[in-house]
């Protein structure tokens, strides 16, 4: 009897904790974003204009998305909305060697993580032009929308622990009409496309079986001594992309593999290599076959490219000491103004965020802490609006964080070459700056390791402790 009631305690003391999070990460209260309609907007390489001819001198310079009408505004509302928003959620089974079914709290870098490695994906597969038809049907996140869901879910918690009985859970939204018209190649074009947006986010569902999904990757950060409940800095979750890719089962997936630079050093050697040696064949019967793209459509597939894999290339760097140094703001800029660039994940100290672009002197960034309830990927019509943001946030360059990762998208070694002819040509150092935020270099890593004689678990950067060389050590990286 002592053991039931003790568990009745823990079930509702977890259920308060849930209550707790989902009102704490709701957004409630908090204001809208605005931007100002006369200077451009920079979202992951495309750029929008919100100004128009003016009608009224005295029309304010500032308002918010939801508020502007003209210019780009719907082009960029759209393009936003289009991106794979992974935030906090709940009710999912345990994750690995834990007994938490929620990643509110600490997850968000992880969830930044996600975001940064969708965007690459993205890219690869339906190109960096495409957007979600639904993406203006979303609901705005403001006060009045969020402050109602808090409520709804709180009451509903509350009477469900009360009762001994589940919480509400989420119900499929009726599936989208299948019996498309196929009379054109543009339509069949983007009937395809569709389903391959919906497989891309099925990959990042909270479920073990999901290759991308928090379960793998808490399960793969085990084994760099991280716990779930552990706060993760961004170098660590790059190399626990890396290896999520690299040892991803999906077919779909084995036309892409990852590769995170060493020190701050990109060592072109190891890229070429990445994009060229072939990842080893899936058999059919270990998970369902994702829809493939045409052969005509921009975003290579591997059966366009046999004996080649596109690169999603991961830069841990360190933009100044305690806090960003102000030299390295038009740094950020001028990545977020690339093409290829999937974005930067950091965010304010112990708080993520996923950059995906700028205005002035603010960067615009998705936010994880918002807690949602588990969504089953696993059927055919699951929805997709709760993985899709049509409010974006604003942080002036002054609060991010110095530790942050960049990440770019290379399709092949040819354009693996001209990025780095670009990205060399960019970070070369102003008066004011003594080193580059990263360089690349010729060769192959292996070449330059002064640590040959460890193992390979502990070789693997940020982890290395050379005894010949004298280090300080900040969050995830070292300070020469």
């Amino acid at each position: 009897m002592e053991n039931k009631g003790s568990d009745e305690v823990e079930k509702l003391k977890t259920k308060f904790l849930s209550v707790w999070h989902n009102v704490k990460y709701s957004w409630a209260l908090k204001p809208k974003t605005s931007f100002s309609r006369n200077s451009p907007v920079l979202l992951l390489g495309k750029c929008y204009h919100f100004k128009a001819e003016a009608t009224d001198e005295e029309s304010p310079t500032e308002a918010s998305v939801e508020d502007l009408v003209m210019g780009d505004v719907d082009a960029f509302r759209r393009d936003f909305a289009s991106r794979v928003w992974l935030t906090y959620r709940e009710e999912f089974s345990p994750l690995p060697g834990s007994t938490l079914t929620s990643d509110c709290g600490w997850g968000c870098m992880l969830r930044a993580g996600q975001m940064m490695l969708a965007q690459g994906l993205m890219l690869h597969f339906l190109g960096r032009d495409w957007t979600w038809s639904e993406a203006l049907t979303l609901q705005p996140l403001d006060t009045e929308t969020w402050t109602t869901t808090a409520a709804k879910r709180l009451v509903a918690s509350l009477e469900a622990s009360l009762q001994g009985v589940p919480g509400p859970s989420v119900r499929s939204s009726s599936p989208q009409a299948q019996a498309l018209s196929l009379g054109s190649a543009e339509e069949a074009d983007a009937h395809l496309k569709e389903m391959y947006h919906r497989t891309l986010v099925s990959w990042f569902g909270d479920s073990p079986s999901t290759p991308l999904g928090l379960h793998r990757l808490v399960r793969l950060g085990l084994t760099m001594g991280k716990q779930a409940g552990d706060w993760y800095g961004p170098a660590v979750v790059a190399h626990i992309l890396k290896k999520a890719v690299e040892e991803a089962m999906d077919p779909g997936l084995a036309c892409i593999t990852a590769y995170v630079s060493q020190d701050c050093t990109v060592y072109s050697a190891d890229v070429v290599d990445c994009h060229r040696a072939p990842r080893a064949e899936r058999t059919s019967d270990e998970t369902p076959d994702a829809p493939t793209l045409p052969q005509n459509d921009q975003p290579a597939h591997a059966s366009t490219l046999p004996e080649s894999r596109a690169v999603i290339i991961l830069v841990p760097v360190r933009l100044g000491g305690e806090k960003t140094n102000p030299e390295y703001f038009d740094f950020a800029k001028s990545i977020l103004s690339l093409e290829y660039c999937i974005g930067i994940i950091g965010g304010k100290p112990k708080q993520a965020c996923y950059f995906v672009g700028f205005q002035d002197d603010s960067l615009i960034y998705m936010d994880p802490h918002y807690c949602q309830s588990f969504v089953d990927v696993s059927t055919s019509d699951f929805p997709l609006q709760s993985y899709h943001c049509p409010s974006p946030k604003k942080m002036p360059f002054s609060k991010m964080d110095p530790s942050c990762t960049v990440g770019f998208y290379s399709r092949s070694v040819q354009d693996y070459e001209r990025i780095s002819q670009e990205l060399s040509k960019l970070l070369q150092p102003s008066a004011k700056e003594k080193y580059p935020a990263f360089t690349f270099v010729q060769g192959h890593g292996r070449d330059y390791d002064l640590s040959a004689g460890l193992t390979p678990e502990k070789r693997e950067w940020p982890f290395i402790r050379d005894p010949r060389r004298t280090v300080t050590t900040v969050g995830d990286f070292v300070l020469l």
